[in-house]
């Protein structure tokens, strides 16, 4: 039974506490899911996911802000019950994030579709070249009368392939760099958007390589103004980083029960695996490390529900420890298992293979070290 004494942490309030408790028995009831078919297991999450109104969270449709600490606490969840309902869910928030902090009403009857489960959402900023550099985005979008005409390809596009909606980032040239992005609301369906490739990886996810050629969309297409596209992507990040660092502890969590099931019920030399004092110390590692995590992940998702505007430095912080801890977590937990820490199918070796991305999407760890290094020398730049 995972560690639970987190909710009583006064960063969290009685409703949270109660999401908590209502989700954990959902994902006790329902998953894991079989993995066989990725594609279809994500349908079929999104799908229960909405349902069941769980979705309802990922977007700002019956209340003023989306709730960061309930964000957290759905993702930390799901993901210690079973690493793709937390993508799942991930995703039709990020998906749909620039939407939700920025779209007009009409543009918001999407997210009437994306909460219920019936639409699949898609981020798509990242490119073959410009992965964390996002103001280095190639692809193009140019005004032809009252239509924007978009050329270019993104790529790691997560739910690329199975989406009915996208977000596309492009750039519109107002200004140069980071000044001359736009986002745009994009139907999987529109002509000259095309799937290019699906990409496998070690820990299987619907992701795909998307090309845009010649692909027209109408005017109400752009999310919020042209030019502002950076800082429609650095808002959406700015609330759903600190998500990715409680996945990460969600992982996490679920390890060190399975490192505590193994050695207090495994025998080496006559007597419990637990019992030995470097086993003991690996299990009080992997706590401490947990809590910090914890601590940062849900001191940013509180300091943003408080009404900061921005919160760059909490939510890299949270992302960066928790992903980085999350990898050691496992590792010495797969460790203490052994052989059995590597046998293909096995809780452990999951982890293992689904903690690795953390560390890369939505901002690589090296990419986490320099926002905060920059709000550091800004603030003592000022003072």
């Amino acid at each position: 039974m995972a560690d639970r004494s987190f909710l009583d942490w006064p960063f969290l309030e009685d409703h949270h506490r109660v999401v908590a408790a209502e989700l954990d028995a959902w994902c006790a009831a329902n998953l894991p899911t079989s993995h066989d078919d990725v594609d279809a297991a994500c349908r079929e999450l999104v799908s229960r996911l909405g349902t069941d109104g769980w979705l309802r969270h990922s977007a700002n449709l019956d209340r003023p802000a989306l709730d960061v600490r309930s964000l957290c606490l759905i993702r930390e969840t799901l993901a210690r019950h079973d690493a793709l309902a937390d993508f799942a869910f991930a995703m039709q928030g990020l998906g749909m994030g620039p939407v939700t902090l920025f779209g007009d009403e009409r543009q918001k009857q999407w997210l009437q579709r994306t909460t219920a489960g019936t639409a699949i959402a898609g981020f798509a900023l990242s490119e073959p070249a410009s992965g964390s550099d996002v103001a280095n985005l190639a692809t193009t979008a140019a005004k032809d009368g009252r239509n924007w005409v978009l050329n270019g390809e993104k790529t790691w596009i997560s739910n690329g392939g199975i989406a009915d909606i996208y977000t596309v980032f492009a750039r519109t040239g107002e200004a140069p760099g980071a000044r001359g992005l736009s986002c745009f609301l994009v139907p999987a369906d529109t002509a000259g958007l095309k799937i290019e490739e699906r990409i496998d990886v070690i820990a299987p996810h619907p992701l795909a390589r998307l090309s845009f050629d010649g692909m027209r969309l109408p005017e109400s297409a752009l999310i919020g103004n042209a030019g502002k596209g950076f800082g429609i992507a650095m808002a959406v990040l700015d609330v759903f980083r600190s998500t990715v660092g409680a996945a990460a502890l969600g992982l996490a969590r679920r390890a060190l029960d399975e490192a505590l099931a193994r050695v207090t019920t495994r025998e080496l030399f006559g007597a419990p695996m637990a019992m030995m004092p470097t086993v003991q110390a690996s299990l009080a590692e992997m706590a401490l490390d947990i809590d910090a995590s914890a601590l940062l992940v849900y001191r940013a998702a509180w300091t943003k529900d408080a009404g900061a505007e921005r919160i760059s430095r909490e939510a890299s912080m949270a992302k960066l420890h928790a992903t980085e801890i999350a990898q050691k977590v496992i590792d010495k937990a797969l460790q203490l298992h052994g052989g059995d820490g590597v046998r293909s199918g096995q809780a452990i070796e999951k982890l293992y293979r689904e903690v690795r991305a953390l560390r890369i999407y939505e901002g690589a760890s090296e990419v986490q070290k320099q926002i905060i290094a920059k709000q550091m020398l800004s603030s003592f730049e000022a003072e």
